[in-house]
């Protein structure tokens, strides 16, 4: 149970990531329909916007705070907000208010961000889903991206959705805390090492022996798959809540 929302409320939002919108559209859509599922009304705010967060990490928290402020002007009912990222959430619930430290609308950032909850913690301690496997067995590993592990520490209700599936063999990486080596722009301005990093965490996948990994973060799973296809590797990436619709449904 969630003290925030000890009753399953009646509607969410859902806040939908840049990657998502941009890239991994079907992640979203699965995680709208998973929601549904449960019974919920899902809300998806036409203004929304990039969480702000490649401008805070960046350095410009002017502008960061601009963009925080047009989700703080855009999910204004007292809805749970519901992520598919680690990565966003983390900085929209820890960072937002960090952000705002000094400014007058501190109170209202600290409720939005209270209202803050990624995928699979939602379905895990709010909606309290119990899932039903209509899959052939597959073995699969899970990568956890950093801020899923270390600023939401929703790493654990995204394995035991995943364990709830019958036919589904979930094999843990050796390094699982091991970054990806993605972390936005630090693709970007430190290729070479980021480079070497997405190398020893696809080792690390291909050691498992598993034919597909999950992760609850688009910026992870291009990052994986990106280079995975680079080097010829057979083995499939997935955004978990694609993965829980595809094996649920019908």
């Amino acid at each position: 149970m969630d003290k925030r929302y000890p009753d399953k409320p009646d509607t969410v939002y859902f806040f939908g990531t840049c990657l998502v919108d941009a890239v991994y559209p079907e992640a979203g859509m699965a995680a709208i329909r998973l929601l549904q599922r449960e019974g919920v009304r899902v809300v998806f705010p036409q203004n929304q916007s990039c969480c702000g967060q490649p401008a805070y990490n960046s350095g410009f928290p002017d502008e960061a705070r601009a963009v925080a402020r047009q989700q703080l002007d855009t999910f204004t009912r007292d809805y749970p907000i519901v992520v598919p990222s680690g990565s966003c959430a983390g900085m929209m619930k820890r960072h937002y208010p960090m952000l705002f430290a000094r400014d007058r609308d501190l109170s209202r950032i600290r409720a939005f961000s209270n209202r803050i909850f990624e995928l699979t913690e939602f379905l895990v301690h709010v909606l309290k889903v119990k899932l039903e496997d209509r899959g052939d067995p597959i073995q699969v590993t899970w990568h956890s991206s950093c801020h899923a592990a270390r600023e939401m520490g929703v790493t654990e209700d995204s394995k035991n959705l995943v364990r709830q599936l019958k036919n589904v063999t979930l094999t843990e990486l050796e390094k699982e805390r091991e970054c990806c080596g993605f972390g936005g722009t630090f693709a970007v301005k430190q290729p070479a090492i980021s480079a070497a990093m997405v190398t020893d965490k696809i080792a690390d996948i291909r050691g498992t022996g598993a034919g597909r990994v999950l992760s609850g973060d688009c910026g992870c799973l291009m990052n994986i798959t990106g280079a995975m296809e680079r080097g010829k590797v057979g083995i499939q990436g997935q955004h978990i809540a694609q993965f829980l619709w595809e094996r649920t449904n019908g």
